[in-house]
């Protein structure tokens, strides 16, 4: 069948000719319903957004999307110029400008000069810790941070400026960064370092996540990687690894002999 889209020379198609064939027409209608999903999401996230909101429910047509797409780059563009702008916080931090705090790991690391500001803002526990009343002593100029070595630290302190860390570090510290945040209260730290141990979740690392999400009380990891153990009990039982898991998270052992008897015997 000739195709009015995909044919080399459209112009000379006419009707009843001018049709579309079904690779088109499905393609088409996947740039619809992304171009859809997308719109709805964006009302579902708004504050007013209501279910039954005509702009949540109309289709557009496929007329509308190279205006669409445009609007689209618009914004891509914008997040760009958005993420420069703020990378005058990164390099206030490198270049130690105006610096007003230092943050010292464990083991008697190096202290590393910080911004309160920064702290405050992006930590409710920093913020009472460096808040000062008068049933409270006087906040000092350094915070110590046990949990985390130099590395660890700085990574975090990054993070903390940048609202963003390079796969390369996050792989490296995601353990120590998901403690950290979950200590600290930093939110948003937590969600990334999930969203990574979910992603990389393997044979060699799901012991350590279970742990990890176990310490954290992050019930969603917790529940995926213990899943993903019990479907590989027999490798994860007979590696290196395990034995130093029994010793080291007997109750974690428990529920996980468990989950694998009920799943081995399908008792629910």
């Amino acid at each position: 069948m000739d195709c009015s889209v995909c044919t080399t020379m459209p112009l000379i198609l006419r009707p009843p000719r001018n049709t579309i064939c079904g690779a088109c027409y499905e393609g088409a209608r996947s740039i619809l319903n992304m171009m859809n999903k997308i719109e709805s999401d964006k009302t579902m996230d708004s504050p007013n957004a209501s279910p039954a909101s005509p702009s949540h429910n109309s289709c557009k047509s496929l007329s509308t999307f190279k205006r669409w797409y445009a609007q689209q780059l618009d914004q891509m563009n914008e997040h760009k110029h958005q993420a420069a702008f703020l990378e005058s916080f990164v390099d206030a931090f490198r270049a130690q400008i105006h610096t007003d705090i230092t943050v010292t790991p464990g083991n008697h690391g190096s202290p590393i000069p910080s911004h309160k500001a920064v702290l405050a803002t992006r930590s409710e526990v920093f913020k009472n810790m460096l808040d000062s009343d008068e049933c409270k002593a006087a906040p000092t100029n350094n915070i110590t941070i046990p949990e985390l070595n130099c590395e660890e630290l700085e990574s975090l302190l990054e993070f903390l400026y940048r609202g963003s860390l390079g796969p390369e570090k996050l792989e490296q510290h995601v353990f120590a960064l998901s403690l950290a945040a979950d200590k600290y209260g930093i939110a948003y730290l937590q969600k990334q370092c999930e969203q990574y141990m979910l992603n990389s979740l393997s044979i060699s690392n799901a012991l350590d996540v279970l742990e990890i999400a176990d310490t954290c009380s992050n019930q969603k990891l917790k529940d995926t990687t213990m899943k993903f153990l019990v479907e590989n009990i027999q490798e994860i039982v007979l590696s290196l690894q395990y034995e130093a898991f029994v010793h080291r998270s007997p109750h974690l052992t428990v529920q996980l002999s468990r989950e694998s008897l009920k799943v081995a015997n399908n008792i629910k």
